[in-house]
């Protein structure tokens, strides 16, 4: 007898295969069987209608605090996701010595957006070497699978201390001390090690991480540490992707280690003129196993009143006034013709990027709605509904963030959309050596829900996307799963083939959908995240047990730690 049937759904079996209609069986938490399945069952369900995808493997992530403290690992599960790989951008919580806590939490704070007192109250702390973290990981009961990398902030801060983000010549001692900790951490069960080279990535005080200026010695070093350890990687968020010099370092270190690179690109720059395709199709060409990651669409802050940042934050009377109200009196006072009147007199006292020009910057933040559309067009911005209605654009910004109660979201895409469509984007997420990442789940808490990148990607490209080619539901589903657990050498899942694990959604297709993203305050000490809900994943399998019903979580706590696999195999490599 089997545990569980599912019959009649139509399959995407994470091949890039066709689809089919088949049954399948679940049995100890593998798939046993697929095909015309007569034999019984504990439980059946019935899949007409319905596709059937491996569980989304998901590895770019953030959830390295929550995943000690919470055992759903939302926003996350609820879309699908059913392994998630964090450890990512050089930030992390292990190793980590009892004086460094708070420089490690301040520093994932500024970094990742994540409210430093929740990560205070919801840490424990019941380790200090990284394989002791990975124990603690292991012990903690949890819906869905975790899997980690050792990241270069922790390590930095262990081996050097105060210096660990102003020392840019650590002592050749020091340098051995890293990698040796880097390998004592991959050889109990990281899939890899992590570093960021960008200078976005700062502590809460303003301090450059860990690692941004470190010399191309210090990184292939730590690199280094890693040879031999089969299926190991090592992730790169750089600044510099596409600068000739940057380039060079990264295919030679590549040659030099044999691992596997996972580059991230952080500026619009490297969007433009498909300079990140380029770089992706000269590593497939030469036989570097270099894989960019690149997310669905641009990652975009939303604005709001609801969210961390909007077009007035840094107005005089919005700081002396308004800014510490809560939302609904906040909203009452907005709607003052008084208030409106003073606001827009007055000149942000903000001077960066984002604010410089905050009437230009309107041509590229768009209203959400109750139906986001994230491949808007120039008349849908702010900017292009002031030019329609031919009124002040910044008057435009003020009325539409206080509409609907103040509830309004909109959508600024940081890099990548400088020609008001998606199709650079299509053209880079179809190249075989780039792997879908970057959804920051858990991370970014009041900016950014991208969490739910996966829900997106299926819906945008795979069905409703009217403004270019869409792409092929059985490409995006490899795409999410297998090319993604391959890459990280978990070679027991992404694939809904006989002795896989059964990591399974069931999804109404015709009713999947992403909402509005909201803010709730349900971190540690009643920190803010925004997330995004979806609707039409009818149930999501983890390891043959029923994690989620129709949205609601079973109960059920099935995942585990994943650990790096040491098996002398090869990912499915440029296929």
């Amino acid at each position: 007898m089997y545990d569980i049937i599912i019959r009649n759904g139509t399959i995407i079996d994470g091949t890039g295969e066709e689809r089919f209609s088949a049954d399948i069986a679940i049995k100890d938490g593998k798939i046993s069987k697929i095909g015309e399945i007569l034999d019984t069952c504990v439980r059946e369900i019935d899949a007409k209608g319905k596709l059937v995808t491996p569980g989304w493997v998901d590895v770019h992530t953030h959830y390295d605090g929550q995943a000690t403290w919470d055992p759903i690992l939302a926003p996350s599960s609820w879309h699908g996701v059913t392994t998630v790989v964090m450890g990512n951008c050089g930030v992390g919580f292990a190793p980590v010595k009892e004086k460094d806590r708070d420089f490690l939490i301040e520093l994932m704070e500024g970094v990742e957006d994540i409210p430093g007192a929740a990560l205070s109250e919801g840490i424990d702390w019941n380790w200090e070497s990284f394989p002791e973290y990975l124990d603690a990981l292991e012990s903690f009961p949890r819906a869905i699978d975790v899997a980690t990398q050792v990241p270069h902030g922790a390590i930095r801060a262990y081996v050097m201390g105060e210096r660990c983000n102003s020392d840019y010549a650590p002592t050749k001692d020091e340098v051995n001390q890293m990698a040796d900790l880097v390998r004592e951490g991959v050889e109990a069960g990281a899939l890899g090690f992590s570093s960021s080279k960008t200078l976005l990535h700062k502590d809460i005080n303003g301090e450059y991480m860990p690692g941004t200026f470190s010399g191309n010695e210090e990184m292939l070093a730590l690199g280094l540490g890693m040879k031999g350890l089969n299926n190991s990687v090592f992730e790169l968020v750089s600044d510099h992707l596409g600068e000739d010099e940057e380039w060079e370092w990264v295919k030679d270190f590549q040659k030099q280690t044999g691992l596997t690179v996972t580059l991230i690109a952080t500026t619009a720059p490297a969007y433009k003129n498909n300079k990140m395709y380029n770089l992706a199709e000269q590593a497939r060409l030469e036989g570097h196993e270099i894989r960019p990651q690149a997310a669905g669409r641009p990652t975009g802050v939303l604005h709001g009143l609801q969210s961390s940042f909007h077009a007035f934050v840094g107005h005089p009377t919005w700081k002396k006034e308004l800014a510490s109200l809560g939302h609904e009196e906040l909203v009452n006072k907005l709607l003052d013709p008084e208030i409106k009147r003073k606001i827009l007199s007055e000149e942000t006292t903000i001077k960066n990027e984002l604010m410089q020009d905050l009437p230009s910057l309107m041509g590229q933040v768009f209203p959400l709605g109750e139906n986001p559309n994230y491949e808007p067009e120039f008349k849908d911005s702010v900017a292009g509904i002031a030019q329609e209605q031919n009124t002040d654009v910044m008057e435009v910004m003020y009325d539409l963030l206080v509409q609907g109660e103040g509830k309004e979201l909109f959508y600024q895409p940081l890099g990548g959309y400088h020609t008001y469509d998606l199709e650079p984007h299509k053209k880079l997420l179809e190249h075989p050596n780039v792997l879908f990442g970057l959804s920051d789940g858990g991370a970014h808490c009041g900016v950014i829900a991208d969490a739910g990148m996966p829900t997106f990607i299926m819906t945008h490209w795979g069905r409703d996307r009217t403004r270019g080619d869409k792409l092929p539901l059985e490409f995006i589903v490899k795409s999410l799963t297998s090319s993604t657990a391959e890459a990280f050498g978990m070679f027991d899942r992404g694939y809904l083939k006989e002795g896989m694990i059964a990591d399974v959604n069931i999804i109404d297709f015709d009713s999947l959908r992403l909402h509005r993203p909201e803010a709730i305050f349900d971190l540690p000490a009643g920190g803010r995240r925004l997330v995004q809900r979806p609707e039409g994943y009818e149930i999501t399998i983890k390891a043959g047990e029923i994690i989620f019903d129709n949205g609601a979580h079973t109960g059920a706590l099935p995942g585990k730690l994943v650990r790096r696999n040491n098996e002398k195999k090869k990912q499915a490599f440029n296929n």
